[in-house]
C-alpha cells in the first residue's frame, strides 16, 4: 500500500474511533457537557486529529446521529407507503415510530436537540431542525393530505411542518425531566397533532 493508501486507511480509523467516543459521550454527559478534550482522550488521539477530521463538535455530533438515523429512515421508507387513515393518523404513526426509536437512545436525542441551540455552528453540521428527511416526510405527509382533500388548500404547510417538528422536540422535555417512555411521550404528541390537525381540516 503507498503512503497516501495507508494515511487515507488511518484517516478512516481516526474518524471511526472519534464517532464511537462522541457517540458515548454525548448519550452520558449531553452536548454541551462532551468536549473535543474528552472525545480525544476516549478516543486515544489528539485533539488536533479530531480537529484535522472534523470542523467542529457539532459536526461530529450530526455524523453521529446521520449514522443513527440511517436505520430509521430505512425502517420508515419501507412503513410509510402503507399507512392508512387521515392525515392527522398517518403523521401520529410517522411520529410515533421516531419516539419508538429515539427512545433507545434518548440522551443521544436529547444532545442532538441542545444543538440545535448552538448558535456558533456551522452549515456543515445537522443538528435537529435541519433534518431534511425528517421535515420531508411530514411535508410529503401534508402536501398528499392537500391533494386527497383530508388539509385544507389554504394550509400554510411550511408553517404546519414548523409547528409539528417544535412540537415533537418539546415533547422529549418529558424524557428529561420526568424520564417519560415512548408511550407516554406519543400520548402527548398524539393530542399536539389533533390540535394542529383542527386547524388545517377543511372548513
Amino acid at each position: 500500500m503507498s503512503g497516501a493508501g495507508v494515511r487515507q486507511v488511518q484517516k478512516a480509523a481516526t474518524r471511526e474511533r472519534v464517532l464511537v467516543a462522541a457517540r458515548e459521550l454525548f448519550a452520558t454527559q449531553g452536548y454541551e457537557g462532551a468536549t473535543i478534550r474528552q472525545i480525544a482522550t476516549l478516543a486515544g488521539v489528539s485533539v488536533g486529529s479530531v480537529f484535522t477530521t472534523f470542523a467542529s463538535k457539532g459536526q461530529i455530533l450530526s455524523e453521529v446521529m446521520k449514522a443513527r438515523l440511517e436505520a430509521l429512515y430505512a425502517e420508515l421508507d419501507q412503513v410509510i407507503p402503507h399507512l392508512r387513515g387521515s392525515t392527522a393518523d398517518r403523521l401520529r404513526s410517522m411520529f410515533a415510530l421516531h419516539f419508538d426509536f429515539e427512545i433507545r437512545h434518548v440522551q443521544l436525542f436529547l444532545a442532538h436537540i441542545a444543538a440545535a441551540y448552538d448558535w456558533t455552528l456551522g452549515p456543515d453540521a445537522r443538528p435537529f431542525g435541519r433534518n431534511p428527511r425528517l421535515k420531508g416526510l411530514v411535508e410529503d405527509c401534508l402536501t398528499a393530505g392537500v391533494a386527497s382533500g383530508d388539509v385544507d388548500r389554504a394550509t400554510d404547510v411550511s408553517g404546519v411542518v414548523d409547528l409539528l417538528m417544535a412540537a415533537y422536540a418539546w415533547t422529549y422535555r418529558l424524557a428529561a425531566w420526568e424520564n417519560a417512555s415512548a408511550a407516554q411521550m406519543i400520548a402527548v404528541m398524539d393530542r399536539q397533532i389533533g390540535l394542529i390537525a383542527a386547524g388545517f381540516s377543511p372548513r
